[in-house]
């Protein structure tokens, strides 16, 4: 954020008055709400992380910029070594998320595929990150992401601990060389045929003590948003990789999360990026949902997850610029809803 700041009168005779505001504080939280269509919608919930101040000769030309990240931050500033007994990654997710209550957050935890208890005797989960890092990886762990997202209400989080949200319904869709209906300033593609990732190895079952190979073969996303994923339009040449890191895991664990890392590498094969005017598009496109996209060709059009939007509001004027993600070429619906 960026404000137009002088120096006139007693107040400011020391220095800009603004500056002594707690608003603009460091750590000082921020939320930004955007009424579009009659409808509120909270943009963005986070703290200031640096103030930067740029005097000017010109009268009326000095200005203070803000610079700031989501609650989330708060989750990172502290590295710390603990221990969480008798308690599985989803009790563990929830105990972290839990700790900051007083950012609003909402915890919305999803069961992960394979749930092992670690029984005192045999095995205590140990934490040596930030809770922010020790969330990530533990939702890695089973193809999942965490993050913070603003709202639904003011000064309220969603923390989402889970897979990726891709059978919500799609946002109005973003439309490309179709004339007066186009919505999209601009948009490319790129296919990455090294993202595809399998994995293979062996583990020594720790229950049944037996050595069992195991191996994935094609990304598991429900529901699948490319009706050709790169392992078949690719054939045998995909990227292979050894699990590391399976000592002490039973079969089921190891098989689980070479699928999730199967699964995470499939999610950057296919992305689109772009810029879009908000008044012409009639809505927010928000990130992490789903969206069509139409008016590209049939490989390219069909419904993507939107993993980034950033927005750029100025007077009169609302772009976004996305990151849409999906796992190969071509639509899985004959029809994209406008």
């Amino acid at each position: 954020m960026s404000f137009q700041v002088g120096r006139a009168g007693q107040s400011d005779l020391v220095d800009y008055a603004v500056l002594a505001l707690p608003q603009f504080k460091p750590f000082a939280r921020v939320v930004i709400m955007v009424t579009f269509n009659l409808v509120p919608s909270v943009l963005i919930d986070g703290v200031i992380t640096n103030v930067q101040l740029i005097p000017s000769n010109q009268p009326g030309q000095s200005r203070v910029s803000l610079t700031g990240e989501d609650v989330s931050l708060m989750m990172d500033l502290e590295e710390k070594r603990a221990e969480h007994p008798a308690q599985d990654d989803m009790v563990i997710a929830l105990a972290l998320i839990g700790t900051y209550a007083q950012y609003g957050l909402i915890p919305a935890v999803t069961p992960p595929p394979s749930i092992d208890p670690p029984l005192p005797t045999e095995r205590t989960p140990v934490q040596t990150e930030t809770d922010l890092g020790c969330l990530r990886r533990l939702a890695a762990r089973h193809g999942y992401v965490f993050y913070v997202a603003p709202g639904p209400a003011p000064l309220t989080n969603l923390a989402w601990w889970g897979p990726p949200k891709r059978a919500d319904l799609p946002q109005p869709a973003l439309t490309v060389n179709t004339g007066p209906q186009t919505n999209v300033d601009s948009i490319q593609f790129q296919y990455s045929a090294l993202e595809q990732t399998l994995y293979s190895g062996s583990v020594q079952d720790r229950q049944t003590n037996q050595s069992m190979p195991y191996q994935t073969f094609a990304p598991l996303r429900i529901p699948p948003l490319a009706s050709t994923p790169a392992l078949v339009a690719q054939q045998n040449n995909a990227r292979k990789q050894i699990l590391r890191d399976e000592g002490g895991l039973t079969y089921a664990q190891a098989l689980s999360r070479a699928q999730a890392l199967t699964d995470s590498s499939a999610d950057k094969v296919l992305t689109a990026s772009g810029e879009l005017d908000a008044l012409r598009y009639g809505s927010l496109l928000k990130p992490r949902g789903v969206v069509g996209v139409r008016g590209a060709g049939y490989m390219h059009d069909g419904l993507y997850y939107v993993k980034r939007v950033a927005h750029n509001i100025r007077r009169g004027e609302y772009k976004q610029r996305f990151t849409l993600t999906r796992e190969g070429y071509g639509s899985t619906t004959p029809v994209v809803m406008p």
